[in-house]
This record gives C-alpha cells, sequence and structure tokens, in this order.
C-alpha cells in the first residue's frame, strides 16, 4: 500500500454471497482510487472486476496521477481524480490518502485489496435515502431522483460519471513494468448535472457528453456536499 502525504454485478463468493443478489438496486458505491505505478494495486484491480459484476454495487475505478514521477506515466490517470481522493480525506478529517484506497458511499475508506475490510464497511453501510433511476430518451440521459434529504441536509448534488469500457494496460516502466492489467469501470469525466432538495426531480444530460470522453456507460451519484467538496452518498443509480 503507498501513501502520500497531504502536503506533497453477481459472483463473489469471497467477498460476501449474501449481499450479492440478482436485481438488487444499487446500495452502496465503491470508489477505488488506483494507480498503474503502484505495486499494490493489482490485488485492488481485480477485486473491481469481481464488484463490477454485482447488481448491489456501482464500482468505479479512478485513476490518479500523483505517482507519475516513479517512472510511469498512468495512462488512465486524471488530475480531477486525484483531486476527489483528496476532498474526500479533506470532509473526513483524516488526510488519508494512499493507494489502492476504496471509498464506500463516499465515507468509510479501507485498503483497496483488503476483502475483510471491504466486507464490514459494507455491513456498516446505512440504506441509501435516495432513489435514482437512469434511462435514455433520445439524445438524452434522464435522470429521475425521488426521497427525503437527511435531517440538517438542505440540498445535495447530482453528477452523471462517464464510465468507460474494460481496458488491459500493458505497463512498460516502473513498479508494475512488464505486467498487463486489466482495469473496468474507469471514470472518464464527472458531470455535475444539478442541485436535488428533496422529493421528486428529474435532470437531463445529453448524451454528447458521454460520448466525446470515449464512454460507454453511466451511474449518477447523488451525494452531499461540504466546502464545495464532496461527501457522504445519499443516492446512486446506472444505465
Amino acid at each position: 500500500m503507498r501513501f502520500v502525504s497531504r502536503t506533497a454485478v453477481v459472483f463473489f463468493l469471497a467477498l460476501a454471497p449474501s449481499l450479492a443478489v440478482a436485481g438488487d438496486a444499487p446500495r452502496a458505491v465503491v470508489e477505488l482510487f488506483t494507480s498503474q505505478g503502484c505495486s499494490s494495486c493489482p490485488p485492488a484491480d481485480r477485486l473491481m472486476a469481481e464488484l463490477s459484476r454485482r447488481e448491489d454495487l456501482v464500482a468505479l475505478t479512478y485513476p490518479v496521477d500523483y505517482w507519475d514521477y516513479l517512472g510511469w506515466r498512468d495512462t488512465l490517470a486524471s488530475g480531477s481524480n486525484s483531486q476527489r481522493q483528496r476532498d474526500y480525506a479533506e470532509n473526513r478529517g483524516d488526510r488519508a490518502v494512499y493507494t489502492p484506497q476504496i471509498v464506500v458511499n463516499g465515507q468509510d475508506h479501507v485498503v483497496g485489496s483488503d476483502r475483510a475490510a471491504l466486507r464490514a464497511a459494507l455491513e456498516r453501510a446505512a440504506p441509501l435515502p435516495a432513489t435514482v433511476r437512469l434511462k435514455r430518451v433520445g439524445d438524452l440521459v434522464e435522470i429521475h431522483v425521488e426521497g427525503r434529504l437527511p435531517e440538517g441536509t438542505r440540498m445535495a448534488s447530482v453528477s452523471l460519471v462517464a464510465v468507460a469500457p474494460p481496458v488491459e494496460v500493458a505497463i512498460g516502466r516502473g513498479e508494475n513494468r512488464g505486467r498487463s492489467i486489466t482495469y473496468v469501470n474507469v471514470v472518464r469525466e464527472l458531470h455535475a448535472v444539478g442541485m436535488w432538495e428533496g422529493g421528486s426531480a428529474t435532470f437531463r444530460l445529453p448524451l454528447r457528453e458521454m460520448r466525446r470522453t470515449g464512454a460507454t456507460g453511466c451511474a449518477a451519484i447523488v451525494q452531499e456536499e461540504r466546502g464545495g467538496r464532496p461527501g457522504r452518498v445519499l443516492g446512486v443509480g446506472r444505465l
């Protein structure tokens, strides 16, 4: 596992078979922060491939760029992915930024390859108070959100996450030199769609916003914000 200073859907017996029920609405968002230059990351990347087949989870991969100086420039990474990870740490107040790191529902974080820790985090996760449904309407993606905001929360952000198809990367230098690693559900971009104030609301975004990133799928995340930084996830859906 690598640390960085804050200053500088159905077959998954190994984790928790009782939680993986076909047809379940997503009950949690699992976000992996990983790097092609991190020797500890491949087991977490393989775990994400398993998680991506579960109907009850939305599993998203965020390649980060802060290990690029080690000799291999991550071909999928972006600075916005790294910033999202830092924003989560800032909101939690623990400044824990490392790879591989999994964040569950925008709050709990565990080592990305630790199956037991992930299972425990999923068991701790509270039910999501918002129901999120996506559908394609012509050249638009339509996001319908329904539910109640938690007490004390005035509004929540709605984001559309553009997700790329699985890609195998042959790594030529650095700690993973000579390895070929497959990355699934790689986040290419997050689009801010609007703010949800509770109740029933519908948001729309042109499909061209997804297509230009090379994405073939998407998810919608509703989550609290604090100081402009993402926080607790309130609802999630996928298309």
